[in-house]
This record gives C-alpha cells, structure tokens and sequence, in this order.
C-alpha cells in the first residue's frame, strides 16, 4: 500500500470501503493497515508483568494523587500520576488512560490544578469518579531531562536505532493499562483513553492496538497527509521524531498510509474525536474531516454507527470546556459510569 503524497492532496483522502464491502473482506484488510503500521513503528517486545511505586502521596478532598512509577519494557520507567477518587463505595471503577499534549511540564498539564484551563481532563475525570492514570511520555515531564530538552528524541534513537518514538509511546502505554487492569479499585472491562494534540494522536493509536479501551477521546489529535502543508512533522525532525523512516518515502513523494487507515484499526471501538477549523498546527480541516467521513462508514459497516462521535467547531488548538463535557459524558455512556454528581 503506497500512496502518491500530490494525489492524495488532489484527490484526498482514499476510501476505506472500496475493497472492503463486508465485515469480513475489512477484517482481511484491517490485517494488512496493522501490519504496515506495525512495520513502521516497530514491533512491541513481550511484556512482563509490573508493579508500581509510590513516591508520595496527596490528599483532595474528592480524590487522592498517588506520585508513582512503575517499569516498562528495557528497564525504564515512566513517571505519572494516579488519581483515586475518594468515593469507591460502587465498588470497582471505570478508569482512563490520561494522556498529555505537548508541554514541557507532561502529566502535570492533565493531571493537577495548575494545568492550563481546557487542559486539565485527568483532574476533571478523577473529580467526576473515575481512576485516572497520567503518565509522562518520553522526553517529558520527569522523563526528559530538562525542561528545555523536552521532545527531543536525539539520545532515544542512539539507544534504540532500529525503534520509534511511536512504538515506545505506544508499549509504555500498554504497560499502563496493565497497571491498570491490575488494581482492585478499577474494573477492567471499563478503561478508556482520552488526550489532546500528542496525546489526542495516542489515544486512537492505543486503542488500535489494544482491544482493552473499550472508549477513546482523540481532541485536536488527527491529521492527514492529504493537505497537511508540513507531512513531515511525522517524520525525521531535530526536535521529535516520530516515525524517521517517513522521511525517506515524503522525499520520494509518497506514503506507505493515511491516517484515517490508522484510526481505523481502532474500530469497532466507541471514539470520540474532535477539531477546530482554525487549528494552526492541524490546518487541513477538509481533509481530515473527509478521513472522519470515511470512518464513519467504517463504524456504519461494522454496526456501531452509533459508536463514532465527530465534533467540529470554528475553534483553534484547544479542548474547550463545552466539548470536554461532551466527551466525558461520552465515556459516561460508553464505560458505564454512574452519574451521581
């Protein structure tokens, strides 16, 4: 599967359907996406089993903030927040994967009150009943190793030259649904995943690999590369590399996906997207909403059209309030969480 990059932004994004016109011929071709995608972002070691650490503790008055770490694969550690609401008289809970965008200060942003307004879904989610797991990424938070070296990538690839910054993303958030699945205050058939921006993009990345999100919120995090002005922003950068082996296809003009194809792999996974048409970071507005027309076929095919949630407004890079409550009464619906607030 390659696609030539000036055909896509003449003709836009490809349709998913078009070799695929039952559920069986797309799980046939949903195979072929995974293992493209897997090729390109590396394949995931075995994972062991993993515990955690508390490195301090603090009370709220409706949830308590666990400072933990815990392992991943090669011996590292990543470094997040745990958020226990203080309520578990229901029993075991639903829970959400926690998920930063892009700032210096990772898990910070999304998991305490000093995050910024329309960023602080973690601490708005542990409010509303659910355990929280907000982790730092690579090259953030505590895992970079200061804040002006934050994203940057450079000493990850000397360590690991035949990885990516997507696939170790990706097996360190595995590693945090274990986490997850393995505490008695959560129920494992409820977790689900929320971001914005980088984390937005992770979110549907996850669930396309691990049928244990069971509901995803992707905010200001899809792109295609079908009218995207700067496509290598996935690829080899001097700041984050995501995927540096897209360099060598952008330069030759192609492309071996489209993203709509990668959030496909997620489905029939309940998700809920959203974006604004004066993001300037993700300006092709047109044609990834033409990659949510597209998945919502998908959905539509796969009976779960009820499932797939698309909101766009005229806004900027942002998760503003109003779409927030949205998406967190869509994780309601689809995690079965009691509303009691």
């Amino acid at each position: 599967m390659v696609y030539v990059l000036q055909q896509l932004n003449d003709n836009g994004v490809p349709p998913l359907l078009a070799d695929a016109a039952s559920a069986e011929q797309w799980r046939i071709k949903r195979e072929g996406i995974r293992r493209i995608w897997m090729e390109y972002v590396g394949e995931h070691p075995n994972r062991q089993p993993t515990g955690y650490e508390v490195l301090s503790k603090v009370e709220f008055a409706d949830h308590s903030r666990l400072h933990i770490r815990y392992g991943t694969t090669n011996g590292d550690e990543v470094t997040a927040y745990l958020l226990l609401p203080s309520d578990r008289r229901a029993g075991p809970l639903p829970a959400v994967l926690a998920l930063h965008p892009t700032i210096g200060n990772g898990k910070e942003d999304t998991a305490t009150f000093q995050g910024r307004s329309n960023r602080r879904y973690g601490f708005e989610l542990a409010q509303r009943g659910y355990v929280v797991l907000a982790p730092d990424t690579i090259t953030a938070g505590e895992r970079a190793s200061s804040l002006s070296e934050a994203y940057r990538t450079a000493a990850f690839y000397e360590s690991n030259p035949g990885w990516t910054a997507v696939g170790k993303m990706l097996i360190d958030h595995l590693y945090g649904v274990d986490l997850l699945c393995a505490l008695p205050e959560v129920d494992p058939g409820r977790i689900g995943a929320i971001g914005h921006s980088l984390g937005g993009y992770n979110s549907f990345f996850l669930a396309g690999l691990d049928d244990r999100i069971r509901a995803f919120v992707s905010s200001c995090g899809f792109c295609t590369f079908a009218g995207d002005p700067t496509p290598n922003r996935w690829g080899e950068r001097d700041w984050f590399s995501h995927i540096p082996r897209l360099t060598e296809d952008l330069n030759r003009g192609e492309v071996p996906f489209e993203f709509h194809e990668i959030a496909a792999l997620a489905a029939p996974i309940p998700a809920f997207y959203y974006s604004g048409q004066q993001d300037p970071i993700f300006p092709n507005w047109q044609s990834y909403s033409q990659g949510m027309d597209r998945l919502f076929e998908l959905y539509r095919l796969l009976d779960k059209a009820d499932s797939f949630h698309y909101v766009m407004t005229n806004g900027g890079h942002d998760f503003p309030g109003a779409v927030r409550q949205m998406a967190y009464a869509f994780l309601d619906r689809h995690l079965g969480k009691e509303q009691t607030y």
